[in-house]
């Protein structure tokens, strides 16, 4: 197709969804909608119960506040629209709310990457450097550490965002996901998408898998300290400390891969990646709270508290 003045000539997109269907499907949508509202109710009540109990007002819980902050604001970028689709069977989107959907997802997709690797590191300090935990892990440190997160983020958004915006759309404008997405609509663009694919190929290495590789050392690290306590209740309950934050990463770099990484290389965004997109992008924010709560003492005992009630235990 031939390119109009180089501008797009697509003003409005047609975003597939799971599945092709025209029509409401409301049983999936009462089902996503209960996902999502788990998910806000859950990170806001880890929201909470951090800010309630002083005695969580430690690094952990620090980088454990942002998470949810982020995972508030992720679920809230993709599912809402996915919603709407569900219930109402219109799959259109203007182009510029589009490439907004894009930017905002690219943003806390990378941010929440680098915090991941950032409370990898933190465990790492706890472990290894006990003594010395707070200082080098002081109010300073966190706070510089979750604007670096956060700025990398919106520099990765910026990058995608001119990247697409620069891209000619002529003709096809059926995005096949649920979410506008980079891959999606490289494939729709009718410009020479090589420099995108180079700048968006970078940043998968870069803030994909440098923040993933840092991670996987670390915790070889801190498995390498705790084989060096004697005994195994000791090494049972230093390495409990981690293992919530271990869980949450195998969960978003397992789906991660498999539905965003891995379709980056080869452009294949087949029904089996979009079902695994949405554990990447809806379910795993609903499971961090969960699984924080559920394996986590300390949280367990302030919510207990906060409640006011006996009966949680």
């Amino acid at each position: 197709m031939e390119k109009t003045e180089n501008q797009s000539s697509v003003s409005i997109f047609l975003v597939v969804g799971l599945c092709d269907t025209e029509e409401p499907q409301f049983l999936i949508f009462l089902v996503f909608l209960g996902i999502y509202l788990i998910t806000i109710l859950g990170n806001i009540v880890i929201l909470s119960v951090i800010s309630f109990d002083k005695k969580l007002h430690t690094p952990m819980y620090f980088f454990l506040a942002n998470l949810s902050i982020i995972d508030i604001i992720f679920s809230s970028v993709t599912v809402p629209k996915l919603l709407f689709i569900l219930v109402t069977g219109q799959k259109t989107i203007s182009y510029s709310g589009c490439v907004t959907q894009l930017s905002f997802f690219q943003f806390f997709v990378v941010a929440e990457c680098y915090l991941l690797a950032i409370m990898a590191y933190d465990r790492y300090v706890a472990i290894c450097f006990p003594l010395n935990y707070t200082l080098i892990m002081s109010q300073e440190v966190r706070i510089r550490s979750v604007i670096a997160c956060w700025v990398c983020g919106l520099v990765n958004s910026l990058v995608q965002a001119l990247s697409i915006s620069h891209l000619d759309f002529c003709g096809p404008n059926k995005v096949d996901h649920f979410f506008c997405d980079v891959t999606p609509l490289f494939k729709l663009s009718c410009s020479d998408i090589r420099l995108g694919e180079a700048l968006f190929l970078i940043v998968v290495v870069v803030a994909g898998m440098g923040p993933l590789t840092f991670i996987l050392v670390t915790y070889g690290r801190i498995i390498s300290a705790v084989t060096k306590i004697s005994t195994a209740r000791g090494r049972l309950k230093t390495f409990s400390t981690c293992a919530s934050h271990f869980t949450v990463v195998a969960l978003y770099y397992g789906s991660g891969i498999f539905s965003y990484i891995w379709p980056s290389f080869t452009y294949v965004m087949d029904k089996d990646v979009k079902v695994v997109a949405v554990l990447y992008t809806i379910m795993t924010p609903m499971l961090n709270p969960l699984i924080y709560s559920l394996r986590n003492r300390d949280v367990k005992r302030a919510l207990k508290k906060m409640l006011g009630s006996k009966g949680i235990k």
